[in-house]
C-alpha cells in the first residue's frame, strides 16, 4: 500500500471515530457524560478503554463504522455513569467482567449505535455480588470477552494527581451525578413528546437560521467548531430590546451569544455574524482593552475580525457592517490608534450590537442588564463542566489551537496571517511582569562577575592540600559600581499595593545583581531627591513624601543631569499612569498597574504589575 492510500485510510478511521463520538454527544442520556469526557489521541488494542478521569482511548488502527464507534463510546461512558471507577476499585478480571454485565444490561435501554459484541444471557445479579462470586469460582468463559478492551479490561485508573493539581483543578462533579442529569433530561424529553402527541404546547422556540448557522460551525468548520460547541444562543426579543442589540452580541464570560430574532439576515449572513461574535470571545477582546475606551476598542476589533472573515470567505458581510480595505493586515491595537485620531467620527460607527454599547458585553453592564442576564435560561458552561475543571481562558485557548490544527490537517485553506498569529500566541502567553523586569535587569544592570585570584585561597582544595588554587573573588572598584535610578510617583492617586509589589521586586533583583545602592527620586508636583539608598531599604523604609499633582519629567531630568549618576545608568519609572508626558533620553522602563494606559506612546518597555 502506497503512502497516499495509507494517509486516506488513517483519515477515514479518524473521521469514523469523530462521527461516532458526535452521535454519543447528541444522545440525551449520554450528553452530560460525554461533555465531561474526552477522546485521547493515543491508541490501544481491542476497541477502547476509559479511565476514571473520563479519558477515552480508542483503537485508532481499527477499521469500523461510526455506528460501531458510537456503541463502543456509549459502553465506556456507561461504565463512568454507573460508578464503576469510583473509589479506586481493584480492576481484576472478575470486577471488570461483572461491570460489563451491568453495562450490557443497561445498554439495551439506551440503544446507541451498532453493537460490536453480542453478550450471552445476562444474570440478574448486581455487579458486587457477581464480583464476589467470580473471584471465588473464576469468570465463566462466555463472560470473559464482554468488554471493549480486547485482551485487557476496558476500565483503567489514571495516575494520581499531585497536591497542587488537586488544589488548582478542584473537586470534579461525580460521574453518577452527570448520569442522573442525563436520565432526568431524557425523561423530560419523553414527557414533552407525549405532550406533543396529545396536542399540548411545548415551551421551546422554533429552530431559526441562527441555530443552523451555529450547527454548521460544529459540523463543517473545524477552526471554530470547538468554540461553537461551547456557546448557547439566547434568542429573546425582550432582552435584545432592553440592551438595544441591533444584530447580535456576545458574553464571553457566560458563553452566550444574544441574537436579535427580528433581524432580517440570510443564512450566510448569520454565519458571518456568529463567527464574528465567537472570535470576539475566543480572542478575549473583552479583557484586552487595557485602559482603552471600551466602545472604540470594540470598533477596532470589529474592523480586524470582519477583514479576516471576508478573506476566509466565511458567510457574507451584512449591510452596514464595518470594513475598510485600508486597515487590512493591521492589529486591533493599531486600528484603535488610528481611530483615536478622529474620535468624534469614530464614535458614530456602529458595531453588530449597535451604537450604544457595542457587541462585546462586559462588566460595564448596568444592574437592570444584570437582572436580564440572571433571568436568561442558560445551560452549564463547558469550562465549569469538564473533568478536573478548566478556567475560561484555558477553554478558549484549547478550542482555538485545536481548531487551527484540525483546519490545517484537513486542508481547509489558508488563514489570514494576523488571525493565525493571534491563535498561536495563545499557546505562548507573555511572561509575567516580574520575569520581564528580571530580564530587563539582566540586560541593562550589569553586575561585576567574580574572578579567580591567588589573594584568596580556594575552599575546594582539601583533596590536594599541597596544590595552591585561586579562589573566587569579586573585583572591588572604588570608581564605579553597577546602579540604576528610580523615579517614583508619590501623588495621592498612587496605590500602596502597586508600590509594595514594584519596590519589592526591584529590591530583590538588585540584590541578585549585586547592586549596592540605587538613586531614588520622588515626584508629585515637584521632585524630591532622596539620593542613593541601599537596595534592601528601598522596599522597607521608603516613605512617600509628596501628595500633590503628578509631574515626572523634573525627576527624570534630575537624574539625567546628576554628576554622581552614571551616564549609561538605566531609569525605572513607577507610576499609576496618571501623569504628564515623560521623555527620558536614556535607557528606561515603566512599571504601571495592570489595565492602566500611559497618556503617551512609551519609548521604553512597559511592565504591567498584576
Amino acid at each position: 500500500m502506497n503512502a497516499k492510500a495509507e494517509v486516506k485510510r488513517r483519515e477515514r478511521r479518524a473521521k469514523a471515530i469523530e462521527d461516532g463520538w458526535a452521535q454519543v454527544r447528541s444522545h440525551t442520556v449520554l450528553e452530560h457524560l460525554a461533555r465531561g469526557a474526552s477522546l485521547s489521541t493515543e491508541s490501544v488494542g481491542g476497541w477502547g478503554v476509559v479511565n476514571d478521569r473520563g479519558s477515552i482511548t480508542p483503537n485508532r488502527t481499527r477499521d469500523a463504522e461510526p455506528g460501531e464507534w458510537a456503541w463502543v463510546f456509549a459502553h465506556l461512558l456507561l461504565h463512568l455513569g454507573l460508578g464503576h471507577l469510583d473509589a479506586e476499585p481493584v480492576l481484576d478480571e472478575a470486577y471488570s467482567a461483572a461491570c460489563c454485565v451491568s453495562v450490557h444490561r443497561f445498554a439495551e435501554a439506551v440503544r446507541v449505535g451498532t453493537p460490536v459484541l453480542e453478550p450471552p444471557d445476562l444474570p440478574g445479579t448486581d455487579e458486587e455480588a457477581l464480583t464476589r462470586a467470580w473471584r471465588e469460582t473464576g469468570v465463566p468463559e462466555p463472560f470473559k470477552a464482554l468488554g471493549t478492551g480486547g485482551a485487557r479490561p476496558c476500565l483503567a485508573l489514571a495516575p494520581p494527581l499531585s497536591r497542587w493539581q488537586l488544589a488548582y483543578r478542584g473537586k470534579p462533579e461525580p460521574w453518577t451525578e452527570r448520569f442522573a442529569r442525563g436520565l432526568i433530561a431524557s425523561a423530560t424529553d419523553a414527557m414533552e413528546r407525549a405532550a406533543d402527541a396529545r396536542g399540548q404546547t411545548r415551551h421551546h422556540r422554533a429552530m431559526g437560521e441562527w441555530d443552523r448557522a451555529l450547527a454548521w460551525f460544529v459540523s463543517s468548520f473545524p477552526l471554530l467548531g470547538a468554540v461553537a460547541a461551547g456557546f448557547t444562543l439566547v434568542v429573546d426579543a425582550e432582552v435584545v430590546r432592553a440592551w438595544d442589540i441591533s444584530l447580535a452580541a456576545v458574553d464571553a464570560e457566560h458563553g452566550e451569544i444574544y441574537v436579535n430574532p427580528g433581524a432580517a439576515l440570510t443564512a450566510e449572513e448569520w454565519r458571518f455574524v456568529l463567527a464574528h461574535e465567537m472570535l470576539h470571545a475566543a480572542l478575549r477582546h473583552d479583557r484586552r482593552a487595557h485602559g482603552r475606551d471600551p466602545y472604540l476598542w470594540n470598533v477596532a476589533c470589529d474592523y480586524v475580525i470582519n477583514g479576516w472573515l471576508i478573506s476566509m470567505g466565511v458567510g457574507e458581510l451584512p449591510d452596514g457592517s464595518l470594513h475598510d480595505q485600508q486597515l487590512t493586515g493591521m492589529s486591533a491595537e493599531s486600528v484603535y490608534d488610528t481611530l483615536t485620531t478622529d474620535i468624534r467620527r469614530a464614535r458614530k460607527l456602529m458595531t453588530l450590537g449597535g451604537r450604544a454599547a457595542g457587541d462585546v458585553l462586559g462588566d460595564w453592564l448596568s444592574e437592570p442588564d444584570a437582572a436580564h442576564r440572571r433571568s436568561s435560561q442558560r445551560r452549564p458552561r463547558p469550562w465549569d463542566d469538564r473533568v478536573g475543571g478548566v478556567d475560561l481562558d484555558e477553554f478558549y485557548r484549547r478550542a482555538l489551537t485545536q481548531g487551527l490544527e484540525y483546519h490545517h490537517a484537513r486542508g481547509r485553506g489558508l488563514l489570514p496571517l494576523g488571525l493565525e498569529q493571534e491563535i498561536r500566541a495563545l499557546d505562548h502567553p507573555p511572561l509575567p511582569w516580574d520575569a520581564q523586569l528580571a530580564r530587563w535587569f539582566d540586560e541593562h544592570v550589569r553586575a561585576e562577575l567574580p574572578v579567580r585570584s591567588y589573594a584568596r585561597a580556594s575552599r575546594r582544595q582539601s583533596a590536594t592540600p599541597d596544590i595552591p588554587r585561586p579562589g573566587r573573588v569579586r573585583p572591588e572598584h572604588l570608581d564605579r559600581r553597577a546602579t540604576f535610578g528610580v523615579v517614583l510617583d508619590t501623588s495621592g492617586s498612587m496605590n500602596a499595593e502597586l508600590l509594595g509589589k514594584a519596590l519589592g521586586a526591584i529590591a530583590s533583583y538588585a540584590l541578585a545583581r549585586d547592586v549596592p545602592a540605587a538613586r531614588v527620586v520622588f515626584c508629585d508636583a515637584v521632585a524630591y531627591d532622596a539620593g542613593y539608598l541601599a537596595v534592601e531599604d528601598i522596599a522597607g523604609r521608603v516613605k512617600v513624601r509628596g501628595r500633590g499633582g503628578t509631574i515626572l519629567q523634573p525627576g527624570v531630568d534630575l537624574l539625567q543631569r546628576a554628576d554622581d549618576f552614571p551616564a549609561d545608568g538605566p531609569i525605572l519609572i513607577i507610576t499609576d499612569a496618571q501623569c504628564d508626558h515623560v521623555r527620558p533620553r536614556r535607557e528606561h522602563a515603566y512599571l504601571v498597574p495592570r489595565g492602566a494606559r500611559l497618556p503617551f506612546v512609551a519609548r521604553g518597555p512597559v511592565f504591567r504589575v498584576a
